[in-house]
């Protein structure tokens, strides 16, 4: 029965060995999230550690849709790093935590009025999609704004001609006319893509087109100074021969009611280039047609490089807790039932399921990985009256007879599992999320705040 295991993660680790959990989950009565905003840090970090070692002139700003609590805003603005909004509920709570509107970018499809006006009164920078929203901008800078409006142009992949982000080669023409006849009204900065997917190699190939069309912008008098290549930089949620083994072992068996799943529909959970290092890859690489490196590139151009990574600035930064309140025998495994449902474990929204294995911790602790033969395997589904309320299909092999009162702990869930599909189904409160601001044997918590709107 094949197995997932996450990279061993310390920090996790200390917090499920000192106790605290089972106190948590007594006193919220269901499920939470518990976050580590030093691993975020981290994470910035490494991005910026990055580009400065490239040499390459760049912001980071985090895509607040990754996870929408708010401690991720909180290290934000202490750490002047962007921030990537495409609602104006988003864009609010990341000002009201303080982040800048400098520091902010809008990009949403078909931006609404609302929005428009907001981020132009803030002085943000919005990613433009079509020519109906850039001539929305220029209305708004026109008429009773004291500020230009920021803009970028988003350019839609020639590889994925089918996205509905972006504008084409003939609309760029026409938006980058009407900029340059806005005059003060506008400021176009540059220009943006949103491309689907990890692979480094097309992101680097876009963005040189990018710097190609900054050069062209240029020379029409507009600034037109920066790119961005958005977010697609992967996490490594595990070691590349447990991610091959399990692709090659698992079959319909190893699921409960025999579910299948598409092998493409999977999350990709090893990446040879994750995060910071996935980074390092598209600067290194040499755009298609060209002779120098995109870093070099942009440093002989001198193009500001923007980035907009949610799941990659979230890696380590948090995990899911389930209590265990029924198990049942059935046909050689265990179906067991959890006191929340899959809506906070979000990968089910992409037909699929998320893969690492969950660890299994008993009122005495955690339970050390199984020895060979000896594992107790167990799907996991949701406490809803539905069929399909199931947070992990597979039959997992646990190390222990998995008994009501016991916790499974998700691993590395921070990135988009954990509220992205969220529901108050059958009035089940949202499972809340604690920030541990101090780890330890004792570690010091307290519930994420937002603010008063």
């Amino acid at each position: 029965m094949p197995t997932l295991p996450a990279h061993p993660d310390p920090d996790t680790d200390r917090v499920v060995d000192s106790g605290l959990l089972h106190e948590l989950s007594h006193a919220f009565g269901g499920p939470f999230h518990f976050l580590l905003p030093h691993r975020f840090d981290a994470n910035l970090t490494a991005f910026r550690t990055a580009l400065a070692d490239a040499g390459v002139e760049g912001r980071v700003y985090y895509a607040k849709k990754a996870n929408k609590a708010a401690v991720w805003m909180e290290r934000c603005a202490a750490h002047q790093a962007g921030v990537d909004v495409a609602s104006t509920g988003e864009l609010r709570e990341a000002l009201g935590h303080g982040v800048r509107g400098e520091n902010i970018v809008v990009t949403g499809p078909a931006k609404s009025d609302e929005l428009l006006r907001l981020a132009v009164l803030q002085g943000c920078l919005v990613a433009v999609d079509a020519l109906d929203e850039l001539d929305l901008l220029i209305t708004l800078a026109l008429t009773g704004v004291v500020r230009p409006a920021r803009l970028l142009l988003r350019r839609l992949p020639p590889t994925q001609a089918h996205s509905r982000f972006g504008m084409n080669e003939s609309e760029l023409e026409t938006a980058l006319d009407r900029c340059v006849r806005a005059g003060d009204a506008v400021r176009m900065e540059g220009f943006s893509f949103h491309l689907s997917g990890y692979a480094t190699q097309p992101r680097a190939d876009l963005a040189g087109e990018l710097i190609d069309l900054c050069l062209k912008a240029r020379v029409l008098g507009l600034q037109a100074d920066r790119i961005s290549i958005g977010g697609g930089f992967a996490v490594d949620y595990t070691t590349a021969d447990h991610w091959h083994t399990f692709l090659a072992e698992q079959k319909p068996e190893h699921y409960h009611a025999k579910k299948t799943f598409r092998t493409g529909d999977f999350y990709p959970y090893h990446s040879p280039a994750a995060g910071a290092d996935a980074l390092r890859t598209v600067l290194a690489s040499t755009p298609e047609g060209g002779q120098r490196t995109l870093a070099a590139r942009l440093k002989d151009t001198g193009t500001l490089l923007m980035m907009e990574p949610g799941r990659a600035l979230l890696s380590g930064a948090g995990a899911t807790v389930f209590r265990i309140q029924g198990v049942k025998e059935r046909d050689g495994y265990r179906i067991v039932t959890v006191d929340g449902t899959s809506l906070s474990l979000s990968e089910q929204w992409f037909n699929s399921e998320y893969l690492p294995d969950p660890q299994l911790v008993t009122p005495s602790g955690r339970i050390p990985g199984a020895a060979a033969g000896d594992v107790h395997p167990a799907c996991v589904g949701g406490a809803s009256c539905l069929e399909s309320d199931m947070l992990t299909w597979r039959k997992v092999p646990l190390p222990a007879r998995p008994r009501v009162g016991d916790l499974l702990v998700y691993p590395n869930t921070a990135g988009y599992q954990m509220d992205s599909n969220e529901s108050p189904f059958h009035d089940l409160p949202l499972p809340p999320k604690v920030v541990l601001d101090r780890l330890g044997e004792r570690p010091r918590w307290r519930l994420d705040r937002r603010p008063a709107c």
